[in-house]
C-alpha cells in the first residue's frame, strides 16, 4: 500500500522541523530515568522469560527453510523447542517438539523432509498436521486409549507473506492486528516475493536490550559510525514514529553532503533485483522499524535485512543477522550484514557497521554490571527506547513489575500513530513565518 502523498509531504516537512527545533516538542513528558536492574537484574530477565517472550509474536523462519510440503525445521530460539512443518496440505504449522507419550523430542535433526513425523523413542507417528496416526503395540493401551487426543500440542503460527511468526499464546491477537499500520506500510516491500538470501547468528556478551536498542536510536550514530552509517543518516533531521503495541520507525534522509559513490554499493548493488512498487521513502532514506518485542530492520528497495535479538541469559544475546531480497538468478546471494572469514566457525563474520555496535554493546554491559552504573536518562531523540521499555512492561503486566525495576508510563496515547502533537506544533510555526 503506497504511502498518500499529503503524509509524504508531512513527513518532509517533520524531518525539516526536526532539524529547526531548539528543545523537545510541545507536551512531550519528561522522560524518567530507567531503573538499571532491568539490564542486570535477574528477576526482571525471569520476568521477560515467563511473560514477555510467551505472549508475542516472533520471527521463526522464512518459507526457503520449508519450502515443500513434508519440509520441517525445529526452532528454539527461548527455550520451548518447536518444530515447523510445511503441511502436506500446504499450510504451514507450529508444534511444541514433544511426543505425547513421554515427551521425547518428534524431530531431533535439525531440518529435513517426510511424510511423517515419527519420534524416534517409541516409533509414535504424526501427520504433518499434528494428528497421531501410529502408535505400536496399540492393544496395550487398553480400550480407553483415545488417539485423537494424542495430536501435537500447537503452536499460534501465521504468516507475512513469505515470513513465518509464531506466538505462544493461544489467546494473542491475531499477526495482522499485532502489526496495525506497520502491516500496511510493509505491503511495498513484497514479502510475499523476498526470498532468504542469508541468516547468520552471532553470540554476544550484553543484555539482549543493551544489543537492540543500539539499533533504536540515532543519537548515537556521528559517534560509533562516522565513516559507516554516519554518511548515509542525517540525525538532525530523523523522524521517529510510535506505533501501537510497541512498535516503531525511524526515518531519516542522507546528509546533504553526502558523497554518494560512498554509499553506491549500498543503495544500489550491482545485479541485485529491485523490489518494484517500493514508495519514496524507502528507495531515498533511511528507514529502520522496530517490531516489538526483538526486531530491528532498515527496509529499502533492494532488500528486507532485519537483525533479530534472542536472549541467551542475563547477560548474553544472540544475534541473527538476516538478509532477504528479491531472487538473485546465478549471482552470489545478498548478505548485507555479514562479510567472509575464514577464521570463524560459519565462515563469516559480522560487517564494520554491526561490529561498531555490538563490540561497544559487550562493553557497556561489563560497565553497566559496576557500582558506577545507577539508571538511565533518555533524551526526547532515544524516544523508541523509553516507549519500548513502556511495552516491555506492559506485555509482563504493571502488576508483576517490582516498583524498583518499572518504568513510568509516561508516554501517552496522544504520541502513537496516528496520532501526533508535533504535526500542530510545526503548522503554527509554518502559519507564522
Amino acid at each position: 500500500m503506497p504511502m498518500d502523498p499529503a503524509y509524504i509531504d508531512r513527513m518532509k516537512r517533520l524531518m525539516e522541523w526536526e532539524a529547526s527545533r531548539t528543545a523537545p516538542p510541545q507536551g512531550f513528558p519528561h522522560l524518567p530515568d530507567l531503573p538499571a536492574g532491568r539490564y542486570t537484574s535477574q528477576e526482571y530477565y525471569d520476568l521477560e522469560q515467563q511473560y514477555l517472550w510467551k505472549k508475542t509474536w516472533l520471527f521463526a523462519a522464512h518459507i526457503d527453510e520449508v519450502p515443500e510440503p513434508g519440509c520441517f525445521i525445529k526452532w528454539e530460539q527461548i527455550g520451548d523447542p518447536i518444530v515447523i512443518v510445511h503441511g502436506m496440505d500446504g499450510e504451514v504449522r507450529a508444534f511444541y517438539n514433544t511426543c505425547r507419550h513421554r515427551g521425547a523430542p518428534v524431530v531431533t535433526e535439525e531440518r529435513g523432509r517426510s511424510p511423517r513425523l515419527m519420534c524416534g523413542y517409541h516409533n509414535w507417528t504424526y501427520k504433518t498436521d499434528g494428528t497421531l496416526v501410529g502408535v505400536p503395540e496399540k492393544q496395550d493401551f487398553g480400550p480407553e486409549f483415545d488417539m485423537s487426543c494424542r495430536s501435537l500440542i500447537p503452536v499460534r503460527c501465521e504468516r507475512l507473506g513469505n515470513l513465518i511468526f509464531v506466538n505462544f499464546d493461544e489467546e494473542a491477537m491475531p499477526l495482522k492486528q499485532w502489526l496495525g499500520p506497520v502491516w500496511d506500510e510493509w505491503q511495498e516491500f513484497r514479502f510475499d516475493k523476498i526470498r532468504l538470501a542469508a541468516r547468520h547468528s552471532f553470540d554476544l556478551k550484553c543484555n539482549w536490550k543493551v544489543a537492540m536498542e543500539a539499533n533504536m536510536e540515532v543519537y548515537h550514530v556521528p559517534f560509533i559510525h562516522p565513516n559507516t552509517v554516519a554518511p548515509l543518516v542525517d540525525s538532525k533531521r530523523n523522524v521517529n514514529t510510535l506505533y501501537p503495541n510497541g512498535h516503531a520507525r525511524m526515518l531519516a534522509p542522507a546528509p546533504q553532503q553526502t558523497n554518494r559513490e560512498h554509499v553506491r554499493a549500498i543503495d544500489s548493488p550491482p545485479n541485485w533485483q529491485e523490489i518494484e512498487g517500493v514508495g519514496e521513502f524507502g528507495r531515498t532514506c533511511t528507514q529502520s522499524y522496530t517490531m516489538f518485542p526483538n526486531w530491528v530492520s532498515p527496509l529499502s528497495n533492494y532488500f528486507v535485512p532485519p537483525l533479530i535479538f534472542w536472549p541467551t541469559s542475563l547477560n548474553t544475546t544472540r544475534l541473527e543477522l538476516v538478509t532477504m531480497a528479491m531472487d538473485w538468478g546465478d549471482g552470489p546471494a545478498p548478505d548485507l550484514w555479514t562479510v567472509p572469514d575464514a577464521s570463524k566457525p560459519n565462515g563469516r563474520d559480522m560487517s564494520p557497521i554491526i561490529l561498531e555496535d555490538t563490540q561497544f554493546g559487550e562493553m557497556i554491559q561489563k560497565s553497566m554490571e559496576s557500582d558506577g552504573f545507577k539508571s538511565v536518562p533518555l533524551s526526547y531523540q532515544e524516544a523508541r527506547i523509553y516507549s519500548f521499555h513502556q511495552n516491555c512492561d506492559k506485555m509482563i503486566g504493571l502488576n508483576r513489575v517490582p516498583e524498583e525495576l518499572a518504568v513510568e508510563q509516561v508516554i501517552g496515547e496522544e504520541w502513537v500513530y496516528p496520532n501526533d502533537p508535533r504535526v500542530a506544533e510545526m503548522e503554527q510555526l509554518e502559519a507564522a513565518e
